[in-house]
């Protein structure tokens, strides 16, 4: 049974803010659309298969690569919140999860 997803608010600016540097960089919205569909199809496997991301070293969150994204993301009972979504291409010391 697939669980609740929720988008925290600073998960939610991290997406819209790659997003938006897309259209921006692309000149074009067509590479922020596959790409939104891309996380949208990870959130769902993972609301599917929670344990699918690696560990991190906080207690409880994972981190599922996507490209060259991470989203981190937490299960609590029947919910999986997306906690953030990190470009791994940033300085590795500004990682919010290890």
């Amino acid at each position: 049974m697939a669980k609740r997803i929720v988008w925290t608010i600073d998960a939610q600016e991290n997406k819209d803010s790659i997003l938006k540097y897309w259209n921006h960089h692309n000149q074009s919205n067509s590479y922020s659309i596959k790409l939104n569909t891309l996380f949208k199809k990870v959130i769902s496997l993972i609301s599917e298969m929670p344990n699918t991301g690696r560990k991190t070293n906080v207690e409880g969150v994972r981190a599922k690569l996507i490209k060259n994204y991470l989203i981190f993301y937490e299960e609590i009972q029947e919910t999986i919140f997306i906690l953030s979504i990190w470009d791994t291409r940033r300085d590795p010391k500004d990682l919010p999860y290890q």
